[in-house]
């Protein structure tokens, strides 16, 4: 990394390969979408050294975290759309959980025909042994960001899904229905 004339941290050789990438050599748009991408790779490096080889995806662990704070469980439908990924995504992801004894599948004791996914007392006792090391590996990889810094990087973080969220509806809505 080098910094550019603002001060500003940037990657020499991404910024070479998407300036010979573009048509016009504008490669902010580029750029930054590769620091988002490397910036979640650190991250989740340090995820999952957070995690000690205990072995589960940034998609698992969301699952698992979600199911860790809903009392009455929840449905394949509901994961997916706290998770934002499709039910068949959810149902590959429960289905490794499951294998695990960590969360476990139980009819809805309101509704028959349905099933709400659990967290197990092992599900639990896992998150509780991966919150530490968790916590340690997050302070680590944003050391020396002020709480300012941190509000303001998720902040943007948050808009881009957003954007992408706007998009998809937007695509969504005007793609021709399938008969």
């Amino acid at each position: 990394m080098v910094e550019d004339a603002d001060g500003g941290l940037y990657d020499p050789h991404v910024r070479a390969s998407m300036a010979a990438f573009t048509a016009d050599g504008e490669t902010s748009t580029l750029e930054a979408a590769a620091a988002v991408r490397s910036a979640w790779q650190a991250i989740d490096r340090m995820r999952a050294r957070g995690a000690q080889g205990r072995g589960l995806s940034a998609g698992a662990l969301d699952v698992l975290a979600r199911l860790g704070i809903a009392e009455d469980g929840l449905s394949v439908g509901e994961l997916a759309r706290a998770c934002a990924v499709s039910s068949r995504n959810i149902t590959g992801l429960v289905d490794t959980l499951e294998g695990d004894e960590l969360v476990e599948r139980r009819q809805d004791r309101r509704d028959r025909r349905s099933v709400r996914v659990h967290i197990t007392q092992t599900g639990r006792a896992w998150l509780e042994s991966f919150r530490e090391p968790t916590q340690r590996a997050m302070a680590a990889v944003f050391l020396g960001f002020t709480p300012e810094e941190l509000a303001r990087f998720r902040h943007l973080c948050l808009r881009v899904v957003d954007n992408q969220q706007r998009i998809e509806r937007h695509l969504n809505a005007t793609e021709p229905r399938q008969p």
